[in-house]
């Protein structure tokens, strides 16, 4: 038992010290993965502006303006919240932009009728509410004048939000295949998954895990090793760019700390 937390206190020293090191440049990098999934599909509807505007011009039978005006509305404003968020300009609303982006592909694009890629989409809603969260300082809050409940602020409960609604993109992560190292994985990750639900040892779970997934979505993704004129080309990118934008929102929960509404603060309490 005195190894165990020996261990579990040297871990959390070397978390506390990458933290103090990286403090300055953690933010930005957080940032930069998070939209890296808006940013990629915002280029890459210029490169296939016509098989876009084609899908949904024969999918909802919107004809060609219509669709060609989704598009538009699409690339643009995923691009344009990705500038605003990385030069950290109007961020609370270049949020409820990305908000409205996640909202239109997921009526667009029938996702809301497929389970793993809503779970997604959901996931990249809670790395936004993270995000805005962090844009919210406690001195000019959105939420000034707002009663508070034993001084947690819904800033908090918004940080909260967040780190649930990420938990959902690691269900979609899960195998659930027989095999020594697949049963390890799954295990190894609904663990860290429950620790930064709860929000207990929260830095150091999502430090873990973004080493984890870091590691695994090198090796499992790795798009740019497939043929661009193969279909698991892009199946892989799109999986790729999903791991990278939850790799931030883990990165903004090691930055932001857990919030109020967790056990690593209900123990200072304690």
């Amino acid at each position: 038992m005195a190894a165990s937390s020996d261990l579990m206190g040297a871990a959390e020293d070397l978390a506390d010290q990458f933290l103090r090191v990286t403090k300055q440049y953690l933010p930005h990098l957080a940032h930069l993965c998070l939209i890296s999934t808006f940013l990629e599909d915002g280029i890459r509807m210029w490169f296939q502006w016509n098989e876009q505007r084609d899908y949904i011009n024969l999918s909802w039978g919107s004809g060609v303006l219509l669709a060609t005006l989704f598009v538009l509305l699409n690339m643009c404003g995923q691009l344009a919240g990705c500038v605003l968020v990385l030069a950290r300009k109007f961020v609370p609303y270049a949020c409820l932009g990305l908000f409205g982006i996640i909202f239109m592909q997921t009526i667009a694009y029938s996702i809301l009728w497929d389970l793993k890629f809503l779970m997604r989409n959901l996931a990249l809603g809670g790395g936004l509410l993270l995000l805005l969260a962090e844009s919210r300082s406690e001195g000019k809050s959105m939420f000034a004048g707002v009663p508070t409940v034993d001084d947690i602020s819904p800033r908090q409960y918004m940080q909260l939000g967040g780190r649930l609604l990420l938990v959902l993109m690691f269900m979609t992560l899960l195998h659930f295949e027989l095999g020594a190292f697949t049963i390890f994985q799954d295990i190894f990750g609904m663990a860290l998954i429950i620790l930064v639900a709860v929000g207990f040892k929260t830095k150091l779970a999502a430090l873990t895990l973004v080493g984890w997934l870091l590691v695994v979505n090198m090796i499992q993704n790795a798009f740019w090793s497939i043929p661009t004129y193969r279909p698991l080309h892009d199946f892989l990118k799109y999986d790729f760019f999903q791991t990278m934008s939850v790799i931030g929102g883990l990165l903004l929960v090691v930055a932001l700390g857990p919030g109020g509404v967790s056990m690593d603060e209900h123990k200072k309490k304690w």
